[in-house]
């Protein structure tokens, strides 16, 4: 099975990271997409984090009854902070059938060589890089790395957890089952 791996925080996921999935899913000839969450990534602040089961659980409602689209907690298990190598690494051993690849936006491949073991994912592992606005997609690195003109929203999870704080809707901004939940449950307030 090919397999996609979107890495984030996904705190909250929102419609902008769903539409991603479905189009990398749909161009790219993936069998599925498999949403890890990641408990604490090594280049953010973990001070404005969900904990790591309750986001978990909003990308599972997110995606539901989508069959093309898995949600996966691997990092719960491995060291924090993660490191996608790690993930990687971890995973191509559990699961030596399946072929991974990563799916990441344009303004995470700037930074790609303060990755752990960048080099090796790059010799082992396809990117499939979506364009983030003020990010070109970088073409001076030596692996394969694929450029996906997937349909982008203006919207953030940093955007959206500032409307809850003001207490604003987030409705239309993230799936219904999800903003139900982070209501019921007082999450971001």
């Amino acid at each position: 099975m090919r397999i996609g791996l979107y890495f984030g925080s996904f705190n909250p996921i929102h419609h902008g990271h769903l539409m991603i999935a479905s189009h990398i899913v749909m161009m790219s000839g993936l069998d599925q997409v498999w949403f890890v969450v990641s408990p604490q990534n090594p280049f953010k602040s973990s001070h404005t984090l969900l904990n790591e089961y309750h986001r978990l659980h909003l990308v599972r409602l997110a995606i539901e009854d989508d069959k093309r689209f898995r949600a996966s907690d691997i990092e719960f298990r491995l060291p924090k902070p993660s490191y996608t190598s790690d993930t990687l690494a971890y995973l191509s051993e559990e699961h030596p059938n399946h072929e991974f690849s990563i799916i990441l936006g344009s303004d995470s491949l700037t930074n790609f060589e303060k990755w752990k073991n960048f080099s090796h994912i790059l010799s082992r592992y396809r990117l499939w890089v979506y364009e983030r606005p003020g990010f070109a997609v970088r073409t001076d690195l030596a692996g394969d790395i694929v450029h996906c003109n997937a349909p982008l929203l203006e919207i953030s999870s940093t955007g959206i957890r500032s409307m809850l704080a003001d207490g604003r809707s987030i409705r239309y901004f993230v799936p219904e089952t999800v903003r139900e939940e982070i209501e019921k449950s007082h999450y971001y307030r």
